[in-house]
């Protein structure tokens, strides 16, 4: 799942470029380029917030999908189709658990 929340984060730009690293362990490991402002030198993401857990898992149908920073972030959902963003996965009318916001 995590490969799939990382190429959402590139596909989406909120991140410059990753890399998937074997270091030994099990999970191993991933490297993120962040995206910074030039000029200003303010990260890309503002704000990543969980939203389920594992003692509280957040359900949402297609119909009452979240609108993340009145449309301006996203919310990655996983769905019976896969790990996809909240305006995919309206287009498609499938709901799912929200894993998180960016903004």
């Amino acid at each position: 799942m995590k490969k799939e929340i990382t190429k959402i984060l590139f596909d989406q730009g909120y991140i410059l470029n990753y890399k998937f690293v074997d270091d030994g362990t099990p999970s191993g490991a991933i490297k993120i380029a962040l995206k910074y402002d030039a000029v200003d030198h303010v990260n890309a993401i503002k704000c990543l917030t969980r939203v389920s857990r594992p003692g509280l898992r957040q359900y949402t149908g297609y119909k009452d999908m979240p609108r993340v920073l009145n449309g301006l972030g996203i919310a990655i959902i996983s769905t019976s189709k896969g790990v996809m963003t909240n305006k995919q996965a309206k287009a498609e009318k499938i709901g799912g658990e929200v894993l998180c916001y960016v903004y």
